[in-house]
């Protein structure tokens, strides 16, 4: 046994910095990643509401994804009447450079709409309060990028190879990024849409459904990302998003040639509709482009060492538009309530950008960057008018198999910005490159004059680095501050009696001693332990101990380390010490009655023992801390789960968040580790993760006996979690081109300075996200580009920058911009931001915004694009499953009213949406299935000699269920197997492995491995489905009579539920409020 000694050493207590919003921050200690920067300007005024209702003061929480400054509200005043005439506007302070923004909605008698930061709203009202500006988001008539209908999808694909694509010896890059092509078939003007009536408050949605009143929300103006940029040696922390240099008129590729507006579109009124501000969603999707080959868009003509790239003139732009005869598909008006079968028999692809081929074969790949619209309109009331949200969707640090690895002494930026050199870049002559983001010309360092690949001198624009729109840098000595950390992984274990009961233990410590070795790591490998009840106990692993010696610090009002030393030991060096650690850990407590939980100075002991290096904290937890520092008490009340209102999604104590942002400055990220039958108040717990850069897991009702299906989802998700690479002391910074800017981030970080992102650590399995605005005009600009950079510490201890670098053409158009749009990205950051209404506001304001969304675009579209109205509910081809997406979040469980969902399970779910990349996300919501009874290998695919049937996409809903088949519904994170009553014997003996429909057991999980045919193609279709994904969804068998068929039919999205409607039922609601 271990030897006990009680140590009563003393220590300051910590001292906690303040918490700033919701914005990551980059580590104290790359101080050089951390620039001297402009304060944002904050738009100023209040909000002013016509309505009549009281609404609440914007509280001082600044959730994650939240701008940094927000105004205050002006309160209602009057009494709460619903209104028949117009409907109440609400004046938003301007956007930088675009019109006020203003929102209309009514609220029902006596609700008090909180304010929401992040999304606008408004329409054309015939009257108006003097002064308020109507805004629509921005629809755009282009200069001819439209695109064609595949473009219109997001692909839902795990992430397949990363390939890079090229045009290898093609004729050097035409002046125009838009695709040649016939002239463009005539596109339907809108009607003038001079003052449509008012639309008057939104009833209640039928009979059935939660009412879905459509609340006044604003926005406060993005902050002026623009930032004062410092010397030039400024490193990855030190690029302004927004560049204040003049365009050249030189730009290589093209003197665009804006196309006069339609005669009917009054742009000359102030519309200043802003979006919702949610955060971006990611969107995995096959990689553009061959495998292999190698693209080079910008090529010197032979014998010539200057590009010629003539103006493009107006030929050349309507030849550009020629695409549109195959993208008319994009805007071909869809009846959704006459068309039932819209969802696509395979997973959604993301659209493709109407770019040049030469350039979107050199375009990022959208499992790692994505936006919104593929068709950026040229002014922000262009954007108001198309009521769509503009963002990106981001999986930065995603593995790849394909990525090109740069070590050169000289890595090639832009003196103003700081961009990195990427494939959009131009070469005015060999000695000269043109910026993509800012215009600067620049000089080719002779450095890069050599192209180590083809090992040929003065072919600058062949190199990797203007070849690939993804590619890693090795980072030289002047991006670091200090020499790169070692890996150091410190593991937090709750051994209270709770803990023990549920045996997770045994599982995480097997786990860890099978997968030791497969750490992240080098000879510089750190590994240390620490367990905590109502005490806090380490460990020493000194070398040359015979076992390791426990050392209890009982005072946990004042937390301090027993010894500095041999508590965080290299891991090869003392593998032995910890092997017999992790075997014995899960017996020492086993007849403990300590039912105490001193979470909260466990943590603060950790970050202590963690701070002179930096590293990962891993955190086990199964229970509410109920002693010291962090503290908590319940505020579940099951009576009340079934309701919206007063659902405490809100952390209870700063604690968390405050041990978080000190944990951020000193490189520490914390992930933790839910295992808990009982309400443990994540949404205050959620916080040490989040604003650290971590993960949260939640394994509810966990316990080795009593639910162990889950051990096993444990194990496997562990494994992922011990083995998948890490990067340590990370910093992010998303640039785009000028003009554009920046104004709120999601995801699981903390920002220092307006624009960088601190990542103690970075995962490959995250996702971020951030809202985008048009700040100045796009005028004479055919594209506009994006470049994400990571600078990070890899586990073997190299400086690393990872760089993504992203194209799309600029439009001016309110059809080009619809015929953009994609609609998968577009739910992804609607969900983002209705998570950060939920907290800053109520979660039936949240569900009113998401609804709000597709009545504006839905009645943008009909009343500026449509040239005839018909009736019906019409929607763009581009947005067809636009209101099936936002029905399916109404009814995801972080946003659905009247379920018994457990208050934890929200807030998990809420963090999955923040944290997830777009393709998972998508899953959970909304759910694929298939039929699986009849699998056959047509269409199969095959992957490393194993063939993969390919089942078509099937609508969920009941009427697609027989009772002769068997249904696989994909959920994400778990998997249901309906088997209907008749179905057929051979599936129920060849896969199920019984001898009748009845003998199939009530807890089946797994489905035993036959020498069947049908067996082989199920099991093979089931593990190609579960290695895509980085958790380990659980496979339930349902039968007619299982306890788990509700949870099955709950996500039967297009069906009806007690407390939602159906998608018919939905549908009806969004026509009635469109015609309004």
């Amino acid at each position: 046994m271990l030897s006990g000694c009680e140590v009563t050493v003393k220590q300051n207590s910590l001292v906690y910095s303040n918490g700033q919003g919701y914005s990551p921050s980059v580590p104290g200690s790359y101080s050089h990643q951390t620039p001297a920067k402009v304060p944002p300007h904050q738009s100023s005024g209040q909000y002013n509401y016509s309505g009549s209702q009281n609404v609440s003061q914007l509280n001082n929480y600044q959730g994650p994804g939240q701008t940094l400054n927000r105004p205050p509200v002006a309160p209602f005043s009057g009494s709460p009447v619903q209104q028949t005439g117009p409907v109440p506007q609400v004046l938003l302070p301007a956007l930088q450079n675009s019109a006020a923004v203003s929102s209309a909605g009514s609220f029902p008698p006596g609700a008090s709409p909180p304010v929401l930061s992040n999304w606008q709203y408004s329409q054309t009202p015939g009257s108006q309060p003097v002064g308020s500006q109507t805004s629509h988001l921005a629809h755009v008539t282009g200069t001819g990028s439209a695109q064609p209908p595949s473009s219109l999808s997001g692909n839902t694909n795990p992430p397949g190879n990363y390939q890079y694509a090229a045009s290898p010896g093609g004729p050097p890059l035409q002046n125009s990024y838009m695709k040649p092509g016939s002239a463009p078939p005539p596109v339907t003007q809108p009607l003038t849409p001079l003052h449509p009536p008012a639309r008057p408050p939104l009833g209640p949605p039928p009979v059935g459904g939660p009412p879905l009143t459509r609340p006044s929300t604003l926005i406060a103006g993005p902050p002026n990302t623009q930032s004062l940029l410092n010397s030039a040696a400024n490193r990855e922390g030190c690029c302004s998003s927004a560049i204040n240099c003049k365009y050249l008129s030189s730009l290589p590729l093209a003197t665009p040639h804006p196309s006069p507006a339609p005669p009917n579109l009054k742009m000359n009124r102030s519309v200043g509709y802003s979006y919702p501000t949610l955060p971006p969603g990611y969107q995995n999707t096959s990689p553009p482009g061959a495998p292999g080959m190698q693209a080079s868009a910008l090529q010197y003509p032979d014998g010539s060492k200057h590009f010629h790239q003539p103006a493009l003139g107006t030929n050349h732009l309507t030849a550009a538009m020629g695409g549109l005869s195959l993208q008319q598909e994009g805007l071909r008006p869809v009846n959704l309530l006459q068309e039932r079968n819209i969802l696509p028999m395979t997973l959604l692809k993301a659209p493709v950008p109407n770019l040049h081929e030469d350039i979107q074969k050199l375009n990022c790949n959208p499992e790692l960057f994505r936006c919104t619209l593929t068709n950026i309109p040229q002014t922000q009331a262009l954007l108001n008018k198309a009521k769509l949200p503009l963002g990106l969707l981001l999986h930065p640090f995603k593995d790849l198999s394909q990525l090109p690895v740069v070590t050169s002494s000289t890595i090639v930026r832009c003196r103003s910005c700081r961009t990195y050199i990427n494939p959009f870049v131009s070469f005015l002559d060999q000695r000269r490159w043109k910026c993509n983001l800012c215009y600067r010309v620049n000089d080719v360092p002779e450095e890069f004059m050599y192209n180590p690949v083809t090992r040929v001198y003065g072919e600058p624009h062949k190199r990797p680095e203007v070849q690939n729109a993804t590619i890693e840098f090795m980072a030289p000595s002047e991006y670091m501050l200090r020499p790169p950390q070692p890996p150091v992984y410190l593991f937090v274990f709750d051994v209270s009696h709770n803990a023990i009961e549920t045996g997770y233990l045994n599982t995480v410590c097997q786990t860890l001693l099978d997968n030791l070795d497969l750490l992240p790591g080098n000879t510089r490998t750190k590994i240390g332990f620490i367990t905590f009840d109502s005490t806090i106990h380490f460990y020493s692993l000194q070398e040359g101990l015979s076992q390791p010696q426990m050392l209890i610090v009982s005072d946990i009002e004042d937390v301090f380390i027993p010894m500095p030393e041999n508590l965080l030991v290299n891991l090869n060096e003392n593998k032995e010490l910890i092997q017999d650690l992790l075997r014995t850990l899960p017996q020492m407590f086993t007849k403990s009655l300590e039912t105490q939980s001193a979470l909260g100075p466990a943590l603060q002991a950790a970050f202590k023992l963690m701070s002179p290096t930096g590293g990962r904290i891993s955190v086990f937890q199964t229970q509410l801390p109920s002693v010291g520092m962090g503290a908590l008490k319940s505020r579940e009340e099951p009576n009340q789960r079934a309701t919206a209102k007063d659902i405490h999604l809100t952390p209870s104590t700063d604690f968390y968040k405050k041990l978080a942002l000190d944990c951020s400055g000193q490189q520490v990220a914390v992930d933790l580790f839910l295992l808990s039958g009982q309400y443990s108040d994540l949404a205050s717990l959620g916080c040490i993760s989040r604003y650290s850069a971590g993960s949260v897991y939640y394994y509810q009702s966990y316990h080795h006996k009593h639910n162990p299906v889950q051990v096993e989802k444990l194990q496997k998700e562990l494994k992922r979690y011990l083995t998948r690479k890490i990067g340590f002391e990370a910093v992010m910074r998303i640039r785009c081109t000028k003009g554009l800017s920046i104004h709120t981030f999601h995801g699981n970080f903390f920002v220092r300075s307006t624009d960088l992102l601190s990542l103690p650590n970075v995962n490959p399995d995250a996702g971020y996200a951030v809202q985008m605005s048009v700040e100045e005009s796009l005028t004479d600009m055919q594209v506009v580009s994006f470049q994400s950079a990571l600078l990070y510490t890899s586990s073997k201890g190299e400086r690393r920058i990872r760089v993504h670098t992203m194209c799309l053409p600029v439009v001016t158009t309110l059809s080009d911009v619809y015929l953009g749009a994609d609609v998968q990205a577009i739910t992804g950051l609607l969900a983002n931001m209705a998570v950060d209404r939920s907290v800053s506001a109520t979660l039936s304001d949240a569900r009113d915004a998401l609804v709000n969304a597709v009545i504006d675009s839905l009645s943008a579209y009909r009343s500026s694009v449509l040239s005839i109205q018909q009736p019906g509910l019409m929607a763009p081809y581009s947005l067809r499953l636009f209101p099936l997406y936002v029905l399916a979040l109404l009814k995801q469980k972080a946003f659905q009213t009247g379920t018994n969902a457990r208050l934890d399970e929200r807030i998990f779910t809420m963090c999955q949406v923040k944290n997830q990349p777009l393709v998972y996300l998508m899953l959970m919501t909304h759910p694929s299935l298939y039929r699986v009874d009849n699998l056959t290998d047509e269409g199969a695919l095959n992957i490393n000699d194993r063939t993969i049937p390919q089942p078509p996409i099937l609508q969920l809903s009941v009427e697609k269920l027989s009772r002769d088949g068997a249904y696989l519904m994909d959920a994400g994170s778990v998997m249901f197997l309906w088997i209907g009553k008749n179905c057929g014997q051979s599936f129920i003996s060849q896969v199920l492995g019984v001898p009748n429909y009845g003998s199939v057991p009530q807890n089946m999980t797994h489905l035993p491995e036959l020498e069947t045919a049908e067996s082989i193609r199920t099991i093979a279709f089931i593990s190609w489905l579960r290695e895509q994904r980085p958790f380990f969804p659980i496979l339930y068998i349902v039968k007619d009579d299982s306890p788990l068929k509700s949870s099955f039919l709950q996500n039967m999205i297009e069906d009806r539920t007690e407390s939602a409607l159906s998608y018919y039922e939905f549908l009806l609601h969004i026509q009635q409020q469109v015609n309004k």
